[in-house]
C-alpha cells in the first residue's frame, strides 16, 4: 500500500482532475491517468489503516501496552517529526520549481528564491504526503485509551470478538454489515467520499473514517483465527471493488449522492476484502525479494514525493503523452529511491531509526 503511494502521485502531475494536486504538465495529460489515481485512492489508505490497527493490537496483546506505545513512538512519531522537518524545504523547492516550470517561467529559480526570502519558510505548514504517520499518531492513541478501559470489562470484549467473528467470517455478511458503518458516516457527514486533508488540524471526517479502519483491523488481530475465511470470495470482491469504481468514475455526473454514497462504501469494503484475501492467498509464504521491498518501502515512501516533483520539469520538453511521461517518473524515482535505500539506509543508522534494525 505504501509503495503504491509512487504510482498515485507519480500519475497525479498527467491527471486532468487533478484536484489538490499542486502540479499539472498543461501539455501532457491523459485520462488514463485520472483512472489509476482515482481507483489507487480508493482502496489503499482504508487497507493501510486496517493493517496498521491489526500490527498495533499485535503490539498491545502479544507484547506489552508499554512496549506497544514505544514502539509507536520510535517507529511512527521521530520518522514522523524528522522527516517532516526535513522534507518540508525540499518540497518547496522541487514542486516550487516544477510549478514555475510549467507555468512558462523564464526564470524559474527566482520564484523559488521568493519562497526561502523569510526563514519562516523552513516551518513547515501542513503534513504533505505524511498526514497518514500524523492521522495515524492520533488514531494509535485514541485506541490504547479505548483498549486499556476495555481491559475492565473483559466479558464485554469476549462478546465484541464472538459478534465481530460471526460478522467477518462470512463474505455476505461482511459485505452488508461494514459498508453500511461507511455509508452512516456518508450519509451524516452529507459527502460521497473522504478527502486527504494535510493540515495539522485534523480533519473531522477523516479522522473518523480511518478510525473505522483502524479499529476494525484491532479487532481483527483478536479474531485472526478468521483469518483464513478472507479467501471466501477473494477474487470476486476485487472484481466487485473493480466495477463499482468503474461505475462511479464514468457515470459520476449521471449519479445522485445517495448512489454514490452506497456505491463508494461496497467499493472500499469490497476492495479491503478483496486485495487482503488475495495476499492472504498468494502472500503468505516467505520470500526474500517481498522482505526486502517491505523494508524499503518505509524509507521509498518518505522520500519519493519531492522527486515526483521535480522530475516533472526535467522532462516537460518531451513531446509525448502523459502516460508515457508518468511512467517515466514512476520508473526513474522508484530506482533512485531504491538505490539510495540499498547503499546509504538498509545498512545504516536510518535502516535502524525506520524499521528498527539495520543489515
Amino acid at each position: 500500500m505504501m509503495m503504491l503511494g509512487l504510482v498515485l502521485h507519480s500519475a497525479a502531475t498527467y491527471s486532468i482532475a487533478v484536484g489538490d494536486w499542486p502540479i499539472n504538465d498543461p501539455k501532457a495529460m491523459s485520462y488514463s491517468n485520472d483512472f489509476i489515481v482515482g481507483l489507487i485512492h480508493s482502496f489503499r489508505m482504508p487497507i493501510f489503516f486496517l493493517i496498521a490497527g491489526f500490527f498495533g493490537s499485535m503490539l498491545f496483546y502479544e507484547k506489552t501496552p508499554l512496549k506497544m506505545i514505544k514502539n509507536r513512538i520510535s517507529r511512527v512519531v521521530y520518522p514522523f517529526l524528522v522527516f517532516l522537518i526535513l522534507l518540508w524545504p525540499l518540497m518547496l523547492l522541487t514542486f516550487g520549481y516544477t510549478k514555475s516550470v510549467f507555468a512558462g517561467s523564464h526564470d524559474p529559480f527566482a520564484a523559488v528564491t521568493k519562497i526561502f526570502s523569510s526563514p519562516f519558510a523552513f516551518i513547515p505548514r501542513h503534513t504533505f504526503h505524511l498526514w497518514f504517520l500524523y492521522y495515524l499518531i492520533i488514531i494509535t492513541i485514541l485506541t490504547v485509551l479505548i483498549a486499556l478501559q476495555m481491559k475492565m470489562f473483559p466479558r464485554v470484549r469476549k462478546e465484541i470478538i464472538k459478534k465481530f467473528k460471526w460478522m467477518i467470517q462470512n463474505p455476505i455478511r461482511r459485505l452488508a454489515f461494514f459498508p453500511t458503518l461507511i455509508f452512516a458516516l456518508y450519509f451524516v457527514s452529507e459527502v460521497t467520499e473522504v478527502e486527504t486533508v494535510p493540515f495539522f488540524f485534523p480533519n473531522p471526517i477523516s479522522l473518523i473514517f480511518y478510525f473505522v479502519f483502524y479499529l476494525i483491523g484491532w479487532v481483527l488481530f483478536k479474531s485472526k483465527d478468521v483469518l483464513a475465511s478472507f479467501k471466501t470470495a477473494d477474487w470476486w470482491c476485487a472484481f466487485i471493488g473493480t466495477g463499482l469504481f468503474s461505475t462511479s468514475f464514468f457515470y459520476r455526473d449521471e449519479l445522485n449522492e445517495i448512489p454514490l454514497m452506497l456505491i463508494s462504501a461496497l467499493m472500499i469494503w469490497s476492495f479491503v476484502f478483496g486485495i487482503t484475501g488475495l495476499f492472504i492467498r498468494y502472500g503468505s509464504n516467505y520470500s526474500s525479494k517481498m522482505r526486502y521491498i517491505s523494508d524499503a518501502s518505509y524509507w521509498v515512501y518518505l522520500i519519493h514525493l519531492p522527486l515526483t516533483g521535480i522530475i516533472p520539469a526535467l522532462i516537460v520538453d518531451l513531446n509525448i503523452p502523459g502516460s508515457l511521461k508518468f511512467l517515466i517518473v514512476f520508473v526513474i524515482t522508484t530506482l533512485i529511491c531504491f538505490v539510495t535505500y540499498h547503499y546509504f539506509v538498509r545498512s545504516s543508522f536510518i535502516g535502524k531509526f525506520l524499521n528498527g534494525r539495520k543489515y
